[in-house]
């Protein structure tokens, strides 16, 4: 295994490890701290971050509106009050070690105002500001307003060119690096373009050779790349160290760190991450941000799937080739006849609850489900810009499309995983290698190390 060389990273000579952000509540300050006091880059999460009381206690969310947009002010608030108080706790546990990085997702409800107001409340305290989940071109300017570095996760180098082009080529000595996060491997929402296949995975060192060779004739020779995605060992990366076409590169860790003693996630959380097969993280189309999302395939998830396998198209008039009436609460739709045994199976499964798509689909759900989708509705805190679930838009308050029932409020579910819910029940998210746990010696009869130990096992290349 090569030595690792420090790098520069926010105007810190640091080991070249990167600890990643996932939210909601999947990494906090104190585990930051912790790895920013390795002398790495420690991650905190500033989606829905825990707020604390005066004796360090988390404040739960609460809200109060009876108004959508009123409800996502509140949101902001908490988050913006949360990423404080998590950068506070992050900076103390340092020591003064390290980076301490604030990851957003720039498709997330309010985000500017968040880092507008973290960035000015947490002076001092945060070393830089990571960000993907769309295209940030307001990064850049945000961010060097408050001298601290920006880090735009982007998936291609054309989507870097586009980013330089609009908006970072006019703040560039805040441009701290470029995290490249694998599309096929990375956890999470993916940036899969319309143009790639989900199904047909590009090598990530192509990718990198081509993202340093547009670096390069930008002048960012010395702006190091961060690799994401997939990393486990950094023995099977050796070629991407002291490569002269790559240049300098640092490597981000989004799963493993998840699996230690001082992660925040629960207990059963850590050990279903144990105990997990390969082909139990799977791809799916479900997250109402519209993006590919890679996730456990759990009973949450099977839901969704057995939802989406049942879909059938309908016509509200009869053709030719929607022919079949589907009458179900003094209501007819017509479907093709092929699916006439399909959607009366589901039926009489119990799935009585008819619901339209904004695709011209049908699907059916029981009736507890449906209920629970109107109640989810109903109190959307508006978490993202635009939300395919609930019709939400922060622009216009509503998209003016259809809700969809083949999605779900990601808002309450990775807040309840987060905060000790039913591993089983609700979204977890997880990379390609989540699988590793139960095959790598480190976790051998359900060892979970400290982040001291995880460190030093990924400086030896283990």
């Amino acid at each position: 295994m090569k030595n690792l060389k420090p790098v520069i990273i926010s105007g810190k000579e640091v080991l070249p490890l990167v600890e990643g952000g996932k939210g909601i509540n999947a990494t906090d300050g104190y585990c930051s701290g912790i790895w920013a006091r390795e002398n790495c880059v420690g991650t905190f999460s500033g989606v829905c971050p825990d707020q604390y009381d005066n004796n360090k206690n988390i404040i739960f969310e609460k809200f109060f509106k009876k108004n959508r947009a009123e409800r996502q002010e509140e949101l902001v608030e908490q988050c913006i009050q949360g990423c404080v108080d998590q950068a506070k706790v992050a900076h103390e546990v340092s020591n003064g070690k390290g980076c301490i990085h604030m990851n957003m997702l720039w498709e997330a409800g309010g985000t500017e105002k968040i880092l507008q107001e973290v960035l000015s409340r947490a002076k001092g305290l945060i070393n830089g500001v990571t960000c993907g989940a769309g295209l940030p071109y307001k990064l850049g300017e945000m961010a060097s307003k408050f001298e601290t570095y920006y880090y735009p996760i982007i998936s291609s180098a054309r989507a870097f060119q586009i980013l330089w082009k609009r908006s970072f080529s006019n703040f560039k000595d805040f441009l701290g690096g470029v995290v490249y996060e694998d599309p096929w491997l990375a956890g999470g929402h993916n940036g899969l373009s319309n143009a790639e296949d989900p199904n047909k995975p590009e090598t990530p060192y192509s990718r990198l050779v081509e993202l340093r060779a547009r670096m390069n004739e930008m002048g960012l020779h010395n702006i190091p790349i961060i690799l994401a995605g997939g990393i486990w060992n950094l023995s099977e990366w050796e070629d991407y160290i002291d490569n002269p076409d790559i240049g300098q590169i640092a490597f981000q860790f989004g799963t493993r760190p998840m699996l230690t003693k001082e992660s925040p996630i629960s207990d059963a959380w850590k050990n279903m991450l144990l105990n997990l097969k390969k082909g139990d993280v799977i791809r799916q189309h479900f997250s109402p941000t519209g993006f590919i999302s890679s996730a456990i395939k759990n009973t949450f998830l099977e839901k969704l799937l057995n939802r989406k396998d049942g879909e059938v198209a309908f016509s509200d008039e009869q053709s030719t080739e929607f022919s079949h009436p589907l009458t179900f609460k003094n209501k007819t739709l017509y479907i093709k006849p092929q699916d006439a045994e399909k959607a009366q199976r589901q039926i009489d499964a119990g799935l009585t609850e008819v619901r339209a798509t904004p695709d011209n689909t049908i699907v059916f759900m029981t009736h507890e489900d449906w209920a629970e989708q109107q109640k989810d509705r109903a109190e959307c805190v508006g978490c993202l810009s635009q939300c395919q679930f609930s019709s939400w838009s922060q622009a216009k308050g509503t998209s003016g499309k259809s809700p969809d029932p083949r999605s779900y409020c990601i808002h309450k579910t990775l807040y309840k995983v987060g905060h000790g819910g039913d591993v089983n029940n609700n979204l977890v998210f997880a990379g390609e290698q989540v699988y590793r746990f139960a095959q790598d010696p480190l976790y051998k009869n359900g060892n979970i190390p400290s982040v001291k130990e995880l460190i030093q096992n990924i400086l030896q290349g283990k």
